[in-house]
């Protein structure tokens, strides 16, 4: 059987072996991608060459919340007009994202880094849990959300938190977790409906 001739070049490969290391992209993917990049060298692939050049240089990560940021604090740890009082904790920096996105929150954020994970090997020293303990310590602090996603890592990683919280006296609070709104009863997964039966509240 003859040798295959390979197709791409190995300057090609590197970039589609690159582009398949992001999350959500796949090896057909990264080579779709990777085309796209090449027919578009001037409009698309430079500019984005660019970019990633600066972003690699001048992002960093807030020392005070974990968000990602040009600056060190981020813009939302010095933002005016936010409530200190009130920090929400989140498993990684795109959570904060989707939450402003919604705009329903404005205290200040803590970022973990991730979720406790057995499997992973991802234990409590791994993340950023000791210095949430000291923000939830200092004076003013009146209550801190989990807002962590409701999986077996996420559940675990709420508790763990809540347990060295307790020592401090603030008020813990997590999301609600159930039917989302514009849901169908008849559509949703058992865990889901499980879960908004366990959350009820008074009308």
């Amino acid at each position: 059987m003859r040798p295959k001739t390979p197709v791409a070049s190995p300057e090609i490969e590197a970039l589609i072996g690159l582009l398949a290391k992001v999350p959500g992209l796949g090896p057909r993917s990264a080579r779709r991608a990777a085309l796209q990049l090449l027919k578009k060298r001037e409009t698309l692939m430079k500019p984005l060459a660019d970019a990633l050049s600066v972003a690699a240089e001048a992002v960093k990560t807030c020392s005070t919340c974990g968000n990602l940021d040009t600056r060190d604090p981020c813009g939302l740890c010095t933002a005016p007009g936010r409530d200190d009082g009130l920090i929400c904790v989140v498993a990684d920096v795109q959570d904060i994202w989707a939450l402003e996105r919604a705009g329903a929150f404005r205290g200040r954020y803590h970022v973990l880094g991730g979720l406790l994970s057995a499997l992973d090997g991802i234990g409590p020293d791994d993340l950023r849990i000791a210095g949430l303990i000291a923000r939830a310590g200092q004076e003013g602090v009146r209550e801190v959300i989990l807002a962590l996603s409701a999986t077996v890592d996420g559940q675990t990683t709420a508790h763990v938190v809540t347990e060295r919280l307790a020592p401090l006296g603030v008020h813990t609070t997590r999301l609600a977790h159930g039917v989302p709104v514009g849901g169908e009863l008849e559509l949703l997964d058992d865990g889901t409906l499980f879960a908004a039966l366990q959350s009820r509240r008074p009308l």
